[in-house]
């Protein structure tokens, strides 16, 4: 099964705060690498709970994982040319936008600059994914994505039992449960190569900072948004303080919005 060599490395990732701005700036090394050592570290007291280094990164590292990995579930749905294909891509979607948004609110909260563009190495994926077609395209978003997905379940225990940060262990649970969803339909395709994926998910190469690292946000530039697809199955987290929206009932009268399409929108 080919696997390319541009898909080898692994992803990477208000309220009454009392902290500084300085201490939660973007940091000029985010990705797989840290700022310090000690990703224990607490960057600021909350009222959520402490925040620490790794806190931070993971709220950064889930945010980066959708703007790469949502694009290409809609490119999964539009070229894949299997049904368990298609499948995949409609879970991605539809979890990376409701991940996304949780992602956003929880960050605005913590006051964590979000960037708004995948790693070089994410954007890489896509570049290599989105030039095949056919059985070779199936085979290179099945494999990458598993590999990636892996990597960043593995970070998603890791975080989950050690915050002490309500918020960001919302963020865990609800990450944990959409991972491994699309670790699930992925596998699903019959098209993973174990011995290949899990050899670097495990062993990845040592990649230049700049080329793990999401680019930092800019002022100048609004907010991407993932739109979520008119048939969601997922939904953003309810934080405390926010009331949980009754479902709305489709009415089977009423005709598709046509504003309502699933791609990214800048808000």
């Amino acid at each position: 099964m080919r696997f390319s060599r541009n898909a080898a490395g692994t992803l990477f990732v208000g309220g009454a705060l009392s902290m500084t701005l300085a201490a939660l700036a973007y940091p000029s090394m985010l990705g797989l690498n840290k700022v310090t050592t000690d990703e224990g570290r607490v960057i600021a007291q909350t009222q959520w709970g402490p925040l620490t280094e790794a806190d931070r990164d993971f709220v950064v590292k889930v945010r980066a994982a959708g703007l790469w990995e949502y694009p290409l579930g809609q490119m999964a749905i539009e070229k894949g040319t299997t049904p368990e294909v298609v499948n995949a891509g409609e879970h991605l979607v539809d979890g990376h936008a409701a991940l996304d948004a949780s992602c956003r609110k929880i960050a605005t909260l913590l006051n964590i600059p979000l960037p708004n563009a995948a790693s070089p190495q994410q954007e890489g994926f896509v570049t290599t994914i989105s030039s095949k077609s056919g059985k070779d395209f199936d085979s290179e978003l099945v494999n990458t994505m598993r590999m990636t997905h892996g990597s960043i379940f593995n970070t998603v225990a890791k975080i989950r039992s050690t915050t002490k940060n309500t918020l960001i262990r919302q963020l865990a649970n609800q990450a944990n449960e959409i991972v491994l969803d699309h670790i699930t339909v992925l596998e699903d395709t019959g098209l993973v190569n174990f011995e290949q994926t899990l050899h670097m998910q495990t062993a990845p190469p040592k990649l230049p900072a700049e080329d793990v690292t999401p680019p930092p946000p800019s002022g100048r530039q609004p907010q991407v948004v993932l739109t979520p697809p008119p048939t969601a199955t997922s939904s953003p987290l309810v934080l405390p303080g926010e009331s949980n929206p009754a479902p709305k009932s489709p009415d089977p009268k009423q005709a598709p919005d046509p504003q309502q399409s699933a791609g990214p929108q800048v808000g």
